[in-house]
């Protein structure tokens, strides 16, 4: 919708890419990334429909590091933290993650409810 905010997520972090509505908004280049959790997507480079999940079983070392590079300096570089996905901080079963780290954000506070 125009006017609304565009977010994404990595790694089941979510971001908000409203600043880069050039590339994610209605019509962009990488518009069927938003709105959904795209992990292998972007460790791919891919826009394939199948490939536009949080799942990232039998990705290569390639594709990871890749991953871990966009993650760190394309998404985490330019674009706010706004939350994150309910796989990044609740186990299968609905309880807490314990393991759950949020990343560096400064201006993005966690709460108890986590």
């Amino acid at each position: 919708q125009e006017g609304e905010p565009i977010y994404l997520a990595v790694k089941g972090v979510v971001f908000d890419v409203t600043s880069g509505k050039e590339f994610y908004g209605k019509g962009a280049p990488y518009n069927a990334l938003a709105g959904k959790d795209s992990t292998r997507g972007v460790a791919k480079m891919s826009l394939d429909p199948k490939d536009l999940t949080h799942d990232i079983t039998g990705l290569t070392e390639e594709e990871l590091k890749s991953l871990d590079d966009t993650f760190n300096n394309v998404y985490k570089a330019k674009y706010p933290i706004v939350g994150y996905t309910s796989r990044r901080i609740l186990n299968e079963d609905g309880s807490p993650n314990l393991d759950f780290k949020p990343e560096d954000q400064p201006h993005f506070i966690i709460t108890d409810e986590f």
